[in-house]
C-alpha cells in the first residue's frame, strides 16, 4: 500500500519552528512524527531515517507559519520510514544537492556540485555501475554551474570520491547545507522548493524501503486527552491540547 494513501483529516496541529519540551508548547514536524510513532516526545525519533530527520527539521524551521502548515499531510509519511540500506544517505544527499544547486548562491554551488558528483560516484560503485556515469538529474542540476562542475570535476580528480561523506552524520550537515542554501536563495518561491524538496526526500527514502507499512491514520484533537487505542488497519493517536 502506498505512503500517499496517509490520511490527516481536519483539525489537524499547527506546526512551530524548534524544538519544543512538549505537546502544549508546540510541536515541529519531527516532533508530531515521535508522536504518531509512539516514542518518547523528541525531533529526534528512532522511526525515521535520520538523515531524512535532518531534512526534514531543517525544512519545518525554514518556512513561514503559512507555507510550515503544508508539511503536515506528510508527517505520517516518516513514521517508520527508516531503511537500512546505505545508499540512503547517499540518495538523500543527491535529492538536495540537486535542488540547492541551481538556486543557491555562489559561494554554496561549489560545495553542492562536489556533493552530486561524489555521491553519483559513490552510487555507481555501490550499484556496480562505472563511477563515470551521471544520472539525467544529475546533468540537469550540474548544467545550470558550469563552473562549479568544473571545481568539482578538478578536486575529485585530486582527492577521489569520499564515501565518509556519505556517512549518515555527514550527509546529514550536506542536507542542511542544501536547504539553508534554498532558503536564502534570490528566488521568488524558495518556500515552494523546499516543501517539493522534502516531498522529494520522502519518496528518495521510500523507494529503498522493502514494504510499505500500513497507512498511519491519525486523529488530531486539541480538547480530548484520550488517546484511541491502535487498530489492526492503522495507527490512531488524539493529540491532548
Amino acid at each position: 500500500m502506498s505512503r500517499r494513501s496517509s490520511f490527516v483529516p481536519d483539525g489537524v496541529p499547527v506546526l512551530s519552528r524548534g524544538r519544543h519540551r512538549n505537546a502544549r508548547k508546540g510541536a515541529c514536524f519531527m516532533e508530531m512524527a515521535s508522536f504518531l510513532a509512539g516514542e518518547r516526545w523528541s525531533d529526534h525519533p528512532s522511526c525515521t531515517h535520520p538523515v531524512l530527520a535532518t531534512l526534514a527539521r531543517c525544512v519545518n524551521d525554514m518556512l513561514d507559519e503559512t507555507h510550515r502548515q503544508r508539511l503536515v499531510t506528510m508527517i505520517p509519511e516518516v513514521v517508520g520510514l527508516n531503511p537500512d540500506d546505505r545508499r540512503v544517505p547517499t540518495a538523500l544527499v543527491l535529492t538536495a544537492a540537486r535542488a540547492a544547486l541551481p538556486v543557491a548562491a555562489q559561494e554554496r554551488q561549489n560545495v553542492m556540485a562536489l556533493a552530486i558528483l561524489n555521491a553519483e560516484g559513490i552510487l555507481a560503485e555501490q550499484d556496480g555501475r562505472s563511477p563515470g556515469e551521471l544520472s539525467k538529474p544529475s546533468r540537469a542540476a550540474l548544467a545550470t554551474s558550469p563552473a562549479a562542475e568544473r571545481w568539482a570535476r578538478i578536486h575529485l580528480a585530486r582527492v577521489g570520491f569520499s564515501p565518509a561523506t556519505m556517512r549518515p552524520s555527514s550527509a546529514a550537515k550536506i542536507v542542511a547545507l542544501a536547504v539553508d542554501g534554498i532558503a536564502r536563495a534570490c528566488i521568488d518561491d524558495p518556500e515552494d522548493l523546499l516543501v517539493q524538496l522534502l516531498r522529494d526526500g520522502i519518496d528518495a527514502t521510500a523507494a529503498f524501503a522493502p514494504v510499505a507499512p500500513a497507512p498511519v491514520i491519525v486523529s488530531w484533537s486539541s480538547a480530548s486527552g484520550h488517546t484511541a487505542a491502535p487498530s489492526s488497519a492503522a495507527t490512531e493517536r488524539t493529540l491532548a491540547g
